[in-house]
């Protein structure tokens, strides 16, 4: 992010934030899939609803599936987890992973902070347990421009362990204390039991994925003889890309490592949306809003 926080924030009201807005009408609240805290009543189980707020007890009763319905907090606290591990740095100049979800966390502040919500961000990398920063909760541009200071001030991780996600995801449940609504921005490249931690998080907060990808974490260019660096560890290796059954092996670790993301999301009920490096973001938002609010019908 090589741009100060305020000029990356005044590009990003021009050509992102200005053109979302008439398309994604309270946009700040269609991300958020479940209710508040205070019970408004119960209604019959449909298409679609939250799995995890039936009232079995109830269903029990009237031998039909009913869903508790909650008023919806006037303040909602938002939480971006922000994958900052050395995986990140994958993509073209100018346009890394690192840099797409840069723009997209100060978009996403600026949208809900503008709605009158409250955002905080945990800043994390490959380094361990304990977060790279924590920006507490807060409004307003200035807290904004604040959180981009924290992106560019962040360096990524290069080589030792591969990101701990049970670690990071736990982390942010340490930090969020009241239901939340939590956004994991992250390639989700990493190793680890992740699930459990991921479970805990939705059963207290509303969680939604965002993974954000290159083509280079799914396509090994035919090349001939490449050396490839895990850009977690910094390991490097000579391969022939050429090789068929080389590249058949790639592809099946490929589909092996999206197909347990998937499920591991879906068993946890949290939504996840991928956004491309080289998709527009603004394009890309109102297509995750769509799909979301969509969902919720």
């Amino acid at each position: 992010m090589a741009a100060t926080p305020e000029k990356l924030l005044l590009h990003l009201e021009w050509k992102v934030i200005r053109r979302l807005d008439g398309q994604i009408q309270g946009a700040h609240r269609t991300l958020r899939r479940g209710s508040g805290l205070d019970l408004a009543g119960l209604r019959a189980y449909g298409h679609g609803d939250d799995a995890r707020h039936i009232d079995w007890n109830v269903t029990a009763r009237l031998d039909e599936p009913q869903i508790r319905v909650f008023h919806e907090d006037r303040e909602l606290t938002v939480w971006l987890v922000l994958d900052r591990s050395a995986s990140m740095t994958a993509g073209r100049p100018g346009r890394g992973k690192h840099e797409v979800l840069a723009e997209l966390a100060i978009v996403l502040a600026r949208l809900f902070s503008r709605g009158g919500d409250r955002v905080g961000a945990l800043l994390y990398d490959n380094a361990g347990s304990t977060p790279l920063r924590v920006v507490p909760p807060g409004g307003g541009r200035r807290h904004v421009l604040r959180i981009g200071a924290e992106l560019q001030r962040t360096e990524h991780a290069r080589g030792g362990p591969t990101t701990d996600l049970a670690a990071m995801l736990d982390a942010a449940g340490r930090l969020a204390r009241r239901r939340s609504l939590v956004l994991v921005l992250s390639d989700f490249i990493g190793e680890g039991a992740w699930e459990r931690a991921l479970l805990r998080l939705a059963r207290r907060h509303e969680v939604v994925a965002l993974r954000i990808a290159d083509s280079a974490d799914d396509v090994l260019p035919a090349a001939g003889l490449i050396v490839v660096e895990d850009t977690e560890t910094g390991e490097q290796l000579v391969v022939d890309s050429g090789d068929e059954l080389f590249r058949v092996r790639f592809r099946e670790a490929v589909d092996a490592r999206d197909h347990r993301l998937e499920y591991g999301m879906r068993q946890a009920g949290v939504p996840l949306h991928r956004i491309d490096t080289g998709r527009d973001l603004a394009e890309a938002l109102v297509e995750l809003v769509t799909r979301t609010r969509d969902r919720s019908l």
